[in-house]
């Protein structure tokens, strides 16, 4: 049950029917028995601006805002944080005083996540290989450089779009038509091959390092042709789950007050609703 005072917020994206943060974001609301809701909000690219606008006026406490509106969100913002700056995009929008404040919590949720799953790991600890220059790559890269990552390189299909984030990311990136694996501590697919319904990603995991660390970020499934196969190979593997859940802390004590922790509980209530293959 919801009161006249209850506290709005959700997610804008086209669509916005596949999000699985209504489900964790109600778990928090249910947990702390806070008054207030968290909805999806299904609004087309050429929408995107006038239903930001709408929902200032309507009392909203702020939104996530997911494909394809990132890059739109960050325009629209009245300021935007370093982590967004570096970014290039918003996923977090704080609305306070009919001011728009935008941020972008996937390089923090990446980060933590991989610590979650990976205990012991560090950005620092050697060099990254980085799959895909899209809006999520720029979020990881960023924070792989900002957490000390000695060397990344970026792999994908148009060289010319990663030359073009390596060099607004500047430092120690690199660009290169194979990854480079032999010395890699960490592999990360940020692109959406082996996602439920896109082809797999092909590659060849045997010249990893025993110690190295495979991250998908793909989440749909849970258990990804890639991650299967740095399981198998004895590698730690970390899923796209913990991004999910992780990216959306910041947000929600924004607009809700309340700190939230991730846990196991939260983990199996949105695992539930996903495929596990």
């Amino acid at each position: 049950m919801i009161s006249g005072k209850a506290r709005l917020a959700g997610v804008l994206g086209w669509p916005a029917s596949h999000s699985r943060s209504p489900l964790l974001h109600g778990h928090w609301l249910r947990r702390h028995g806070i008054d207030g809701t968290y909805i999806p909000l299904q609004v087309q690219p050429q929408d995107f601006a006038a239903a930001v606008r709408a929902l200032v006026t309507l009392g909203f406490q702020g939104a996530n805002v997911t494909i394809p509106h990132k890059e739109a969100a960050f325009s629209l913002c009245d300021e935007v944080d370093a982590s967004a700056r570096r970014a290039g995009a918003v996923n977090t929008l704080v609305f306070r005083d009919g001011r728009i404040f935008g941020s972008n919590t996937d390089g923090f949720g990446f980060l933590e996540s991989v610590r979650e799953q990976a205990p012991g790991w560090q950005a620092a600890a050697g060099p990254a290989v980085l799959l895909g220059a899209g809006g999520a790559a720029r979020a990881i890269a960023a924070a792989l450089l900002d957490a000390g990552c000695p060397r990344l390189t970026i792999v994908n299909r148009s060289a010319e779009r990663a030359e073009a984030l390596a060099a607004e990311l500047g430092g120690p990136v690199f660009v290169s038509d194979t990854p480079p694996l032999a010395d890699a501590a960490l592999l990360v697919n940020s692109t959406s091959l082996g996602m439920a319904g896109q082809p797999p990603l092909e590659i060849d995991l045997s010249a990893l390092p025993a110690h190295a660390v495979v991250v998908d970020a793909v989440y749909v499934p849970l258990e990804t042709p890639l991650l299967a196969a740095a399981r198998a190979r004895g590698l730690v593997g970390v899923d796209g789950l913990g991004m999910l859940l992780h990216q959306a802390r910041p947000g929600f004590e924004a607009w809700f007050g309340v700190a939230p922790a991730v846990d196991a509980d939260l983990r199996d209530t949105v695992a539930a609703d996903i495929p596990r293959r």
